[in-house]
């Protein structure tokens, strides 16, 4: 093993942010694609975020 301990201690910490994930707010999943479908509520929260970011 390599004498870099410095990746070994911050390996720890998480990097993204899972509370904002595609596949936190699933309602319902497809057959069989197992594709997971968020609400029509979330849906347009994102739209809405997308909307007024942009360019």
């Amino acid at each position: 093993m390599a004498d870099n301990k410095f990746k070994e201690k911050h390996m720890a910490k998480p990097i993204e942010k899972h509370d904002t994930a595609a596949w936190a707010n699933i309602e319902t999943t497809k057959q069989v694609s197992r594709v997971t479908m968020p609400s029509q509520e979330h849906v347009d929260d994102a739209k809405e975020y997308v909307d007024s970011n942009e360019k």
